[in-house]
């Protein structure tokens, strides 16, 4: 899959693609991911980028003719999505991940900067994401986010395919805890239930851990379907409030 990076700051991503799966995902050619700069399409020997908005205001407004050119000049892939990365884009989720690794041959992500990129930059884009309700100094944070969520995803860059099934939100819902050795680590023991060597009780602990988390942390992500299934399950969450207390002295 390719992954297109129009930013201001290639260097940003330098070490980022370096290291971990994301380095292994691009020597196996499961990825691979170029960055392009807007300086490198002006017309201006002081390589302007930038210019004061029209109707007055603070800051500066990234101009569109190095941005359009900075596009035009990519490759086209039959199935690409260009994504811009601003506050005002919906939130990125894993649904988002989900359908981009599957559906996707390119993505060109244009990080934007200053107060924003000229309106008329959005006739080269087919979607607007955001990392969440928060204002950062620039889009190559989320620009990393979004290839890193999107590149674990890809068939061969995790060893295990399992892993991906439990990750969080793969259902609806938060991951369970999870527990290593030693089995006791200062006050704190590993729950019984997951030495017992019990499989469908260790599975029903999890899951039980998984309802009470996304009901106690994060309700928003609960639809109809999920609360029903709640509610269908009051015993289970009902243990899974009762090891939480236990567990911190409540």
């Amino acid at each position: 899959m390719r992954f297109d990076i129009v930013t201001l700051f290639p260097e940003f991503f330098k070490t980022p693609f370096e290291v971990g799966l994301m380095s292994k995902a691009i020597a196996r050619g499961i990825a691979e991911v170029h960055c392009t700069n807007p300086r490198d399409f002006t017309q201006d020997k002081h390589r302007r980028v930038d210019d004061e908005p029209y109707g007055g205001g603070v800051g500066m407004v990234l101009k569109p003719e190095p941005i359009f050119a900075a596009v035009e000049s990519l490759p086209v892939l039959p199935r690409r999505e260009v994504i811009l990365t601003t506050p005002q884009g919906e939130p990125m989720s894993q649904q988002h991940f989900k359908t981009w690794a599957a559906d996707c041959e390119q993505l060109v992500v244009l990080c934007g900067h200053y107060e924003g990129m000229d309106e008329r930059v959005t006739h080269l884009v087919t979607r607007e994401v955001s990392l969440g309700d928060f204002v950062l100094t620039g889009g190559e944070i989320p620009a990393l986010a979004l290839v890193n969520g999107v590149v674990r995803l890809l068939p061969g860059t995790v060893g295990k395919a399992a892993s991906l099934a439990a990750d969080s939100f793969e259902d609806g819902l938060l991951d369970y805890p999870h527990y290593t050795r030693p089995a006791v680590f200062r006050q704190w023991p590993v729950p019984e239930v997951l030495l017992s060597g019990n499989h469908a009780k260790i599975a029903q602990w999890r899951r039980s851990q998984q309802w009470e988390r996304t009901r106690s942390r994060r309700p928003d992500l609960l639809n109809e379907g999920v609360k029903e299934g709640l509610e269908d399950h009051g015993d289970i969450t009902e243990s899974a409030v009762n090891y939480h207390s236990s567990s911190r002295g409540d």
